[in-house]
């Protein structure tokens, strides 16, 4: 697969650097690197793969950047209009969105306006945007391939399907995260320490702090309805502790087929990359022998009501995920600077989608305005 020719935004996070060992296993090119105010991963990173360029968003970290790889040829790039040019880098064939938040959603336009594949492990930008960025990628003709396990798993799980009219629903495994069981009086007491601890996954902590709360299930169940075309009445959302199947397809015989794997995220990002071909890669295999039983339970909505936040946002046309998504990042930084408690996340979540409107979508000015009206409504 070495023909590839890659650039990650967002390749001193948890994804990006897990997508640097894939595409150094499968002897992959870097052609661009993106990523915040990681300075020293980020030279690490550069000296070790020398992409073309490589972009901090913020300015002082750029500059830094620059005075570390003035012995190399890297060219160093800043701020979004950085990113936008590693997304749409010329030498680039395929960009992996791994960037956390709606700040992926510009980059990944351009990235498809370029005629780029797409790996993607940005769920925003389709929560915020979905109807907007698939119409897009069908009018340029680009690929769209999952990087997130669940949605890996149920595109695994329809290479098979020859109508998609045969697809009964969808079926999303959630590990259920680390309160999975507690009650809603037991979530006021949640410390940020406790709800960075995920039982399962090594994530950032934004993600970590969704998969808490549930929201990212919800996010998923978004994702899942513009990635594969389906209404939400079509996707079912189960409790799987164990992480070891990623999600199933259900079809209209009452067949089920399902996708399984030790839970290492190497795995659905090695299958973006070299799809629709398979090689060997350096994610873990898994064993049956030792994986202990499968479990399957309901998501409590009552207990967790970001989930039932999302599920109405999916029923809603317009902008309402976009709403859905500035509330959640804005109220997961409060928590993560400890300004507010666990469980005001849900409550600021469910005022900011009761009281924004949210406008049919026309523009990605349309979506932006909605994201910047919910972050106000909860930053207050």
């Amino acid at each position: 697969m070495s023909e590839r020719n890659i650039s990650i935004l967002g390749s001193t996070g948890s994804i990006g650097r897990q997508s640097l060992e894939v595409i150094s296993a499968c002897s992959m090119g870097v052609a661009a690197l993106t990523a915040d105010t990681n300075v020293k991963l980020m030279e690490r990173q550069a000296r070790q793969f020398l992409p073309q360029l490589a972009v901090m968003m913020d300015e002082r970290a750029a500059a830094d950047l620059r005075v570390r790889l003035a012995d190399t040829p890297v060219r160093v790039g800043q701020g979004m209009e950085g990113l936008i040019e590693a997304a749409s880098l010329k030498q680039a064939d395929t960009v992996i969105t791994a960037v956390v938040g709606i700040v992926g959603l510009r980059p990944t336009l351009a990235a498809i306006h370029g005629g780029k594949r797409i790996a993607l492990a940005n769920k925003e930008t389709l929560v915020c945007a979905g109807e907007l960025v698939m119409a897009e990628a069908e009018r340029h003709k680009v690929q769209v391939l999952p990087v997130d396990s669940e949605h890996s798993a149920l595109f695994q799980s329809l290479q098979g399907c020859r109508d998609r009219k045969e697809v009964k629903r969808l079926i999303l495994t959630a590990s259920g995260g680390p309160f999975y069981g507690w009650q809603a009086e037991q979530l006021e007491q949640v410390t940020v320490e406790q709800a960075l601890k995920h039982p399962n996954w090594s994530m950032g902590a934004k993600i970590t702090i969704d998969s808490a709360t549930l929201m990212n299930k919800g996010m998923e169940l978004i994702e899942a309805m513009h990635l594969y075309r389906i209404p939400p009445e079509k996707i079912s959302i189960v409790v799987h502790r164990e992480s070891i199947i990623h999600s199933l397809v259900e079809y209209c015989d009452n067949a089920v087929i399902a996708q399984l794997g030790a839970p290492d995220m190497r795995l659905p990002i090695q299958y973006a990359l070299t799809w629709p071909v398979r090689s060997e890669g350096p994610a873990k295999p898994l064993d049956l022998l030792s994986c202990g039983p499968l479990t399957f339970g309901r998501p409590d909505l009552e207990t967790f009501p970001c989930l039932a936040l999302a599920l109405e946002a999916a029923r809603n046309d317009g902008a309402a995920g976009a709403v859905l998504n500035g509330a959640n990042e804005a109220a997961v930084s409060l928590f993560l600077e400890r300004k507010i408690g666990f469980t005001d996340i849900p409550r600021r979540v469910a005022q900011a989608l009761e009281r924004v409107k949210a406008p049919d979508v026309h523009s990605l000015d349309d979506i932006l305005r909605a994201d910047r009206q919910a972050r106000e409504e909860v930053l207050g």
